[in-house]
Formats: structure tokens, C-alpha cells, sequence
């Protein structure tokens, strides 16, 4: 399909409140199509997104949300095929499309479509990269699977040639199970990490592995692969490409790496260089090693984009990141409470680990909500204990919705616990928010931090935790 076909449709999106298909939806009434949606019950910052745009969504999927002038539908891939929705399009047989190939053959055709993908740190890398192209004034077009502060949202139309694309390797719809990130066509890409993750769709690390191999070997020769250093299951997935690769990593066998880490409690200060040159010191606002390591990704890139560091430098310094990822909400009584989007195991570790780099005298509290698909499952049960090392006290949370997943297969909050305390850490298992608030509140002191983990809103913890410390 191209934009003359599509210029006068009305285009319905069947769970509109994913992050990506709310970014689709602002993408698609900048361009100036009539957009609608539908979903469950939506919540700020995507309610409030929506409603900014005028974009009018139903709560609850109806066959009557599929209007009379509906020329198009695109299908969120938490939908099926049993949708009361798609099967109201398929009788009235109108075409369905997933959100990748909606973004692709809407927006990317002639574009340069530069693509974050990897199991850690896509979000945060995609969104400096499209500020620090926004900020030199090549207005890019932009797709951000998180909420950039910098946008306001997690999209922009953008008039420039680059179109900055976070690729998610998730499924695409009921209909096409390929990863999503296979749409894009990139014309450049960074890769920031290969772990094993959504255990519900990759049965092993070799399938996740494939998935990348694919995407990699979408680059045109004339193309550009910015990926970290050092890791054996890039190198893997990257051997013998035809498109030129540059590596960053936080050692001098880098091509792009960075030394002299100065972290304080809202700033890193470190000195870039690229092979033998040093290009200069950035004080950036991100936290921890592994985001120096981001930033250090987009630096490489930008720069083979053509840009000046002193350009670069501005962009990173003035980032203002991303919602969920080491955001402060509030601090009451000098207790500090933090909310991260972290669930992978390496995920927390870094998060912890960068909180406790840059806060070194403050108690570290860490809780946590198993909630995705994997992490609910007990793949990651060993490795887990781990992951809390950096905290102080940990408190797990029951599963979310652990009905859905076998009772065999289950993450044992419990024998979490247990291994925790067996490393020497302090942990319990208390299972819901209310209880959390209630039990944690009063142990509370001044300055500890709260690092609340979870991929979904856990109840309201955050709210009503710093409701109890007023």
C-alpha cells in the first residue's frame, strides 16, 4: 500500500494503548488520517496522549467500534484472531494490517529508517538518539517504545530524512509471528545486547539468536551497524556482514569507548574517545555503566551521521530520558521513591548497580512485581537472586496474574526469598501493594531509596507508598 491509497481512510486501531500503537496513532493524525482505537481501560501517560491529540478510543472491543467508513484496520499483537473486532472486519472484509507493516508502508518508504534493537537498553538509546538528531535540527522521525521527556510522547512525524525507530523483537500479530523489528528496513541499526527474553514466544537463546541474525542481514552494504564490544553472541549474529560495523564498549578495544567515570547523584561525567583520539567529556544526565554504554552507541552513530561533537555533547547533556527508566517520582521525608521499568534479570543489576554507584550512602530498597510473561515463568529463578545483589533489602511481590501460568513452570517468590538470604541479603516476600505499603512503610527512614520495579503499574504502588510517607 502506498499514501495515495491510503490518504482518505479512516484508520482503526485495534488496541490502541500499547506503546507502540499509541505512537502509531499520533504518527498517523499528524499525517492527517481520521484515527480511532480501541482497547481495555487506558491510563495516563497514553490516555492522556490520545485525548491531547484528539484521537477518540472505546474502552471495551465491540463489533460496532468497526464504523461504516472504517477503510483500515491495524491489529495490535496482544489481539486475536477471535477478537469480537476483527472478526466485525473480516465480514465486512476489510483489509487488517499489524502495526509494523503499518509503520513501515505509511511512514518508511522514503525515509532513512535508523533502528534500535536488543534485549536491554533499546528504549533509552532510541530516544537520546532521535533528541541528539532533533537537537542538531535534522527533525527526525521518531517511534519510542517508552515516554520520551525530551518529545513529550513517544513520537514525532518529523519533516528530516532519518526516521529513529525503537525495534521490538516481540511478535508481530496473530497473523504474522515473525519479530516485529523484520518491517522496518533499516538502513542503519545499533545493537545494544543478545539475552534469552520472552519465553513466551522463544522457546531457547538459539531462536532469539535467529531473530537478530534476520534483522542484521536486512542491512544494505552501504549501511552501518553500530554494536557493542566484547559480547560472543553478537559476534555470532554479526559475522561475516557486507555492511560496515563499528564497536563501542567501556574498553580501549573499542572503536568508541569511554574512561574516567565521575558518577555523582544525577550526573555521570565520563571522557569519550574513538581509537586513539579523545573526543572529549560529557556530563550526562543518565545513570550507571550500561548507560554509558548507550550513550556511547549513540555518539557512534550520530557521528557517522555526520555530526559535530560539540553538537553530539549538547544533545546528550540536555536529555531529559525517558519515563519508567530510573525516574524519580517524588521524595517525602528524604526518603526517595524510584520507579524503573526493569524485569530481565540483567536489567535490575544494572539498575540497582547504577543506583547504588551514584547514591553510595543512601539504604536501598528494591521491589518487585514479576509481571511479564517471562519473568512470572521460573527461567529466571536462579537468576534472579543475582540480580538484587547491589540493594540493601529486596521485597518480591506476588505474580501478576499467576493464574495464567502453570503452577509447575512458576517464578516461587518464596524460594527467592530464601536464595537471597542465603547470598547474606535481606529479603521477604510480601504479596500485594497495600500490604507493601503497609509493612515497609513504617520501616522506612530518612534517606533510604525505593527502587520500584515493574513492567505494569503494580497496583499504584508508587502513589500510594508516597502517600503514606506524607
Amino acid at each position: 500500500m502506498n499514501k495515495t491509497e491510503l490518504r482518505p481512510q479512516h484508520i482503526h486501531l485495534i488496541a490502541i494503548g500499547g506503546t507502540g500503537m499509541s505512537a502509531l496513532a499520533g504518527l498517523l493524525k499528524a499525517m492527517g488520517y481520521s484515527v480511532t482505537g480501541s482497547d481495555g481501560e487506558l491510563y495516563p501517560p497514553v490516555s492522556s496522549l490520545l485525548a491531547r491529540l484528539g484521537i477518540a478510543w472505546s474502552t471495551g472491543y465491540r463489533p460496532e467500534n468497526i464504523a461504516p467508513d472504517i477503510d483500515l484496520v491495524v491489529v495490535g499483537n496482544a489481539v486475536s484472531k477471535s477478537n469480537v473486532e476483527v472478526l466485525a472486519a473480516q465480514g465486512r472484509g476489510l483489509r487488517m494490517v499489524s502495526f509494523p507493516q503499518a509503520l513501515h508502508d505509511i511512514f518508511l518508504k522514503d525515509k532513512q529508517p535508523i533502528v534500535v534493537v536488543g534485549t536491554h537498553g533499546k528504549t533509552t538509546t532510541t530516544a537520546l538518539l532521535a533528541w541528539v538528531l532533533e537537537s542538531a535540527g535534522l527533525q527526525p522521525g521518531v517511534m519510542i517504545g517508552g515516554w520520551a521527556k525530551n518529545f513529550n510522547g513517544n513520537h514525532q512525524l518529523g519533516k528530516g530524512r532519518f526516521f529513529v525507530i525503537e525495534g521490538d523483537e516481540y511478535d508481530t500479530a496473530f497473523f504474522d509471528k515473525g519479530p516485529k523489528f523484520l518491517h522496518y528496513r533499516p538502513a542503519m541499526a545499533i545493537l545494544t545486547s543478545i539475552e534469552f527474553d520472552h519465553g513466551d514466544i522463544y522457546p531457547d537463546l538459539n531462536a532469539i539468536k535467529q531473530a537478530f541474525s534476520a534483522f542484521v542481514r536486512l542491512l544494505p552494504n552501504d549501511g552501518r551497524l553500530v554494536k557493542v564490544h566484547g559480547d560472543p553472541r553478537i559476534q555470532e549474529v554479526t559475522a561475516g556482514l557486507a555492511c560496515p560495523q563499528e564497536t563501542y564498549g567501556l574498553s580501549s578495544a573499542a572503536d568508541w569507548w569511554a574512561d574516567h567515570l565521575m558518577p555523582q547523584p544525577e550526573l555521570l561525567t565520563f571522557v569519550v574517545h574513538h581509537q586513539k583520539e579523545v573526543i572529549g567529556q560529557v556530563k550526562s544526565p543518565l545513570l550507571g555503566r550500561h548507560n554509558v554504554l548507550n550513550t556511547l552507541a549513540v555518539i557512534a552513530m550520530a557521528s557517522r551521521l555526520g555530526l559535530l561533537w560539540d553538537r553530539i555533547k549538547s544533545g546528550i547533556e540536555s536529555f531529559q530520558g525517558v519515563k519508567r527508566r530510573q525516574e524519580i517520582i517524588g521524595e517525602r521525608r528524604g526518603i526517595v521513591v524510584m520507579d524503573d521499568f526493569a524485569h530481565h534479570p540483567t536489567a535490575i543489576h544494572e539498575t540497582l548497580s547504577a543506583i547504588r554507584l551514584h547514591y553510595p550512602d543512601r539504604r536501598i530498597w528494591a521491589v518487585f512485581e514479576p509481571r511479564s510473561a517471562t519473568c512470572r515463568q521460573k527461567i529466571f529463578q536462579t537468576e534472579f537472586a543475582q540480580a538484587f545483589g547491589p540493594a540493601d533489602w529486596t521485597v518480591i511481590a506476588d505474580l501478576f496474574a499467576k493464574e495464567k501460568v502453570p503452577e509447575e513452570n512458576r517464578l516461587d517468590p518464596a524460594r527467592l526469598v530464601q536464595d537471597l538470604e542465603l547470598k547474606g541479603k535481606r529479603g521477604e516476600f510480601i504479596p500485594t501493594a497495600d500490604e507493601i505499603v503497609e509493612q515497609v512503610g513504617p520501616r522506612l527512614q530518612s534517606g533510604d531509596l525505593v527502587c520500584i520495579l515493574s513492567s505494569g503499574g503494580f497496583g499504584g504502588l508508587h502513589q500510594k507508598l508516597l502517600k503514606y510517607l506524607e
